[in-house]
């Protein structure tokens, strides 16, 4: 078995011997479980801007971290250094955190790599990685989508352009005997317009890519992103003051999840919803959506930005369902957040890098697609504001009380999008937002991006279909009645 991951060993450096050392050091003080975290990254940052290169930054990471885990709590530490003196140095030191009331706890010696998922992902590879494109076809991809976005908007003020890749290897070995290796590629291209019309400047982001390789620029031509920036840009610049006051909203598949992420996701995750820091606390088994909504968080789906093999605790991914026609069935759960409140972890431990330790963290995450037709969603909304995009917002998960921006709506007249509006706000309270959902379209749409919490960041998809709202309060600069006199 042992000769299963030798190869995986010597890309760091390390032996079996010496990781079994590092382990035996971190647990001579007692403690529940000890984890090496081991990493490779390699990657490119390329910035576009002003018709020229404004910025390369191409660079290699290597490092380690190692955690031990103790009575519910735990300590972390790491170290760019992976000789046997920096390694048994490190795990020397985060031990004196660790009260000595326990006998030393043995490590299992009999090693084993950890069992993949039965699931796509399990066999999933990228076709060509983006690391092989010399630097200068990656900033023709950039001058391209450069000059399809001036296309659009010719009287741009600005186009910024953006091409990020990384190529992270990672090796985790714990006391418990499991050695997880996994490999994880990553492509993503980003567009920045900004515009100006009668003094008034407005401007438009657009991004995306994913555990991808170079085939994705085949299947989704680069020049789209930066088009759909700059149209988005068009539309807010002929735009109309948003309405103010409570109405039927219809949030379009187009405008991802970031509403499900924001409002809803960060509150299932168990490391908040078991320490009285969610709504959700204590309401498994309990109705907290309308029965239209089911909630899934899968890291196993092929390309997506957020799937990968093994979380980095060395847990398989999966697919998870949080809530169920309406009912709340499980929390995202890491390993620490399993340990202490009896959960079974999810495959939902993740950290930016080796000097992170691992948090509980989304993949993807999505409300599953209903019945409706979109079309018809649409057309039976006498009046109210049709939202095509999302931006960013803020979101209380103690309470669940949340306010996202939209970066493009429009006015809806007899079941028609009509007027397009700007400075729109949609505020309101996760679960009741949830349980006031009364259509649910049968289409699906995806949006990547990075989520941050505790200072960390870790690339993430969301989605959602396409849905309706009865009443949800938006916020604007005039009266409703503006644009609807007899609401």
């Amino acid at each position: 078995m042992k000769s299963q991951f030798q190869n995986e060993l010597q890309e760091f450096g390390v032996t079996l011997q010496l990781i079994e050392k590092t382990l035996s050091c971190a647990l001579s003080r007692g403690g529940n479980l000890a984890e090496l975290f081991f990493e490779q990254t390699q990657s490119t940052r390329i910035f576009f801007e002003q018709d020229r290169v404004d910025k390369v930054m191409n660079g290699k990471d290597q490092g380690v971290g190692l955690r031990i885990i103790f009575d519910g709590k735990s300590v972390y530490g790491y170290s760019t250094d992976l000789s046997e003196e920096a390694l048994l140095k490190l795990a020397s030191d985060l031990t004196m955190a660790i009260p000595q009331s326990k006998k030393p706890h043995k490590i299992v010696s009999d090693w084993s790599i950890a069992k993949q998922p039965v699931s796509s992902i399990a066999d999933y590879a990228v076709a060509k990685s983006p690391r092989s494109l010399p630097l200068d076809q990656k900033i023709e991809v950039l001058k391209k989508m450069d000059g399809a976005a001036k296309a659009i908007l010719p009287t741009a003020l600005q186009v910024s352009s953006i091409w990020l890749d990384s190529f992270r290897k990672i090796l985790i070995a714990n006391s418990d005997g499991v050695i997880a290796p996994d490999t994880k590629t990553y492509l993503q291209l980003v567009c920045q317009v900004v515009g100006e019309k009668q003094g008034r400047v407005e401007s438009a982001y657009e991004s995306d890519g994913g555990f991808v390789g170079l085939e994705f620029l085949e299947e989704n031509p680069p020049v789209s992103i930066a088009q759909e920036a700059a149209r988005r840009v068009q539309v807010l610049l002929d735009s109309e003051p948003a309405p103010s006051g409570t109405m039927p909203v219809v949030i379009s598949a187009q405008a991802g999840g970031t509403m499900i992420h924001e409002a809803v996701g960060h509150g299932l995750e168990a490391d908040l919803a078991c320490h009285g820091l969610s709504v959700y606390q204590n309401k498994l088994g309990q109705q907290v959506a309308s029965p239209l909504i089911s909630v899934i968080d899968d890291g196993t789906m092929e390309k997506k930005r957020g799937s990968y093999r093994f979380d980095d605790e060395g847990t398989p991914s999966q697919k998870t369902t949080l809530i169920e026609n309406g009912v709340l069935k499980n929390y995202m759960v890491d390993r620490l957040s399993g340990m202490k409140f009896d959960l079974m972890p999810t495959g939902n431990g993740r950290r930016e890098s080796f000097r992170h330790k691992p948090i509980v963290r989304m993949t993807n995450t999505y409300i599953a697609p209903g019945q409706d037709d979109p079309e018809a969603i649409l057309k039976d909304t006498q009046w109210g504001v049709f939202v095509k995009a999302m931006g960013g917002g803020q979101v209380n998960t103690v309470t669940g009380d949340f306010v996202f921006a939209v970066t493009e709506g429009y006015l809806i007249h007899e079941g028609k999008l009509t007027q397009p509006i700007r400075g729109a706000t949609l505020v309101g309270n996760g679960p009741k937002v949830l349980m006031q959902v009364d259509r649910l379209g049968n289409d699906l749409g995806f949006s990547t991006g990075t989520c941050g919490k505790d200072g960390q960041g870790a690339p993430v998809t969301d989605a959602q279909p396409t849905l309706r709202v009865p009443e949800l309060t938006v916020g604007g600069e005039v009266p409703v009645s503006r644009y609807w006199p007899k609401s």
